[in-house]
């Protein structure tokens, strides 16, 4: 005889604690069964969420496309590549993720200036969706931070087929006190928008990721954008206090440094 449908777990029979627990978190958790099975809503869920991750991860990043024109303009952002020259070898091959392109070089030495308080880039990582979905909000936050603090801003620029390591090159070429990354992180079944910011003071060649620090779950359901240039900018705060980044500078986001 068939096993009925699992219904003792439907909605209107969750206990308070459950329906908070739910609201509070993506997991899926307390779904119940059909038989030995997933219901056919959470396993079509579960698809759409996996078709969602390749997604993200298969995208290519266009300023045409993934940004609003009118932000483009108003951020005068422009676009460089890394030595990964298309979206296979990206994946195929990190390393050439760690490291601008000769024309990138140019690029970047012609239209940024050297030597700002914090310098901001933007990769496509692994989530082009979440560089669409989050720095639109961010980038203005931060930008604002900046100027309250008396900093100076390098002009942000977006990298293609972008890796963490790339922060290392950006400290070499354009020398900032911090270097910020807004890079998309990589996307799971709870969602494909999740982006990260990953910091470094006076980042150089030598530096390995102990040198650098992450502020990670930016999105919807995680760290909001307010909260998070929050503490992008108390953290690069602490940077220039200390003069150090990495694991031994730790986070400290009620702290208000005047930089």
């Amino acid at each position: 005889m068939a096993e009925r449908p699992d219904d003792s777990l439907a909605p209107a029979a969750w206990p308070e604690i459950v329906k908070r627990i739910r609201a509070r978190t993506p997991a899926r958790i307390m779904t119940g069964r059909a038989g030995a099975a997933y219901r056919t809503n959470t396993q079509l869920d579960l698809r759409e969420a996996h078709a969602a991750a390749r997604d993200a991860v298969r995208a290519e990043l266009d300023l045409e496309t993934t940004f609003d024109p009118a932000f483009v303009e108003q951020w005068k952002l422009f676009e460089v590549c890394t030595q990964a020259s298309s979206k296979d070898i990206f994946l195929l091959q990190p390393d050439l993720g760690r490291h601008f392109s000769d024309a990138a070089r140019s690029e970047l030495q012609a239209r940024c200036s050297p030597g700002n308080d914090l310098q901001l880039a933007i990769g496509d990582g692994l989530s082009v969706d979440a560089v669409a979905a989050q720095v639109p909000a961010l980038l203005p936050l931060l930008a604002a931070g900046v100027k309250t603090r008396g900093w100076t801003f390098g002009q942000p620029f977006v990298i293609r087929h972008c890796r963490v390591g790339i922060l290392n090159e950006i400290g070499e070429l354009l020398t900032p006190k911090v270097a910020v990354l807004l890079i998309g992180e990589r996307p799971g079944l709870a969602t494909a928008e999740s982006l990260s910011a990953y910091m470094a003071y006076r980042p150089r060649v030598a530096h390995t990721d102990a040198d650098r620090n992450l502020i990670s779950n930016i999105h919807a359901r995680g760290t909001a954008p307010t909260d998070a240039a929050a503490r992008i900018l108390n953290l690069a705060a602490q940077m220039m206090h200390s003069g150090t980044s990495g694991y031994g500078l730790r986070e400290e986001p009620s702290t208000l440094i005047g930089g």
